[in-house]
């Protein structure tokens, strides 16, 4: 199994603050294909966002992370059971799950070994499904300086699985039956300038180019060119592309 990537403790708070959360539609669109729904685990949890919005939809929801503190971070509610470890090994019983769900993250496991647990905690006829989302848009102008940070500023300091994003989560290789499941789903968002500044400290290539430049943050440079387009008092509408696949556990 490969090691283990924590890359979101140490901004485990902005990551709360600041990450965008998933439409509705999308939570509704997984129930469409969940038959039974007694018990829903979330892999690589993060801040607990969708394990809390399914809550209201399974009699038990368990949400893993590999982080102690985005587990302290997120929120509490009486039938979500957070723990803190690896989605490739659980102490998950055998035919548990009903729907399994990993959002934003299902680019650093070790794919062989947790398709090895997803086939052994789900049970027969369960769901996996796994999204992503991508580069926002604000507009041409504003898309261009971010596209220019992305690929050529912050572009040597991602971790090698940031291609399976911008790949749209097309090279995930997983042996399991694909379900045609809805997959045109966006993030949208009133952001000022500020807030997001705060998103982009949260993503891990800044973090691993502060820790090779001696704390030297690449978002400031690319906020002073922003803010001669973008004023800081203004809200621009801000949306993200969200990519979704599903995959059918037969026994």
């Amino acid at each position: 199994m490969k090691s283990a990537k924590d890359h979101f403790s140490k901004q485990s708070n902005a990551y709360k603050k600041y990450r965008p959360t998933y439409p509705e539609a999308l939570y509704q669109e997984l129930l469409k294909w969940t038959g039974q729904r007694d018990s829903c685990w979330d892999c690589g949890t993060g801040n607990g966002q969708v394990a809390l919005a399914l809550s209201p939809y399974f009699q038990s929801v368990y949400a893993t992370d590999i982080s102690q503190k985005q587990i302290q971070n997120a929120g509490k509610r009486a039938n979500v059971i957070f723990s803190v470890g690896r989605a490739e090994k659980t102490g998950f019983e055998d035919n548990r799950f009903d729907l399994i769900t990993v959002a934003q993250a299902i680019h650093w496991f070790d794919l062989k070994a947790f398709q090895k647990e997803v086939r052994r905690v789900s049970k027969n006829g369960g769901i996996l499904a796994f999204w992503g989302y991508g580069l926002l848009r604000v507009s041409p102008a504003i898309d261009g300086l971010l596209d220019e940070f992305y690929v050529n500023r912050i572009g040597p300091y991602w971790d090698t699985e940031r291609r399976h994003i911008d790949a749209a989560y097309q090279t995930i290789e997983l042996d399991l039956k694909q379900i045609p499941i809805r997959n045109d789903f966006a993030l949208t968002v009133s952001w000022s300038l500020e807030r997001l500044q705060g998103y982009l400290n949260t993503w891990s290539s800044v973090q691993n180019y502060k820790s090779v430049h001696n704390g030297e943050n690449p978002v400031e440079e690319l906020m002073v060119k922003l803010n001669r387009i973008w004023p800081k008092t203004q809200v621009k509408t801000v949306k993200f592309p969200v990519f979704m696949q599903a995959r059918r556990l037969e026994k």
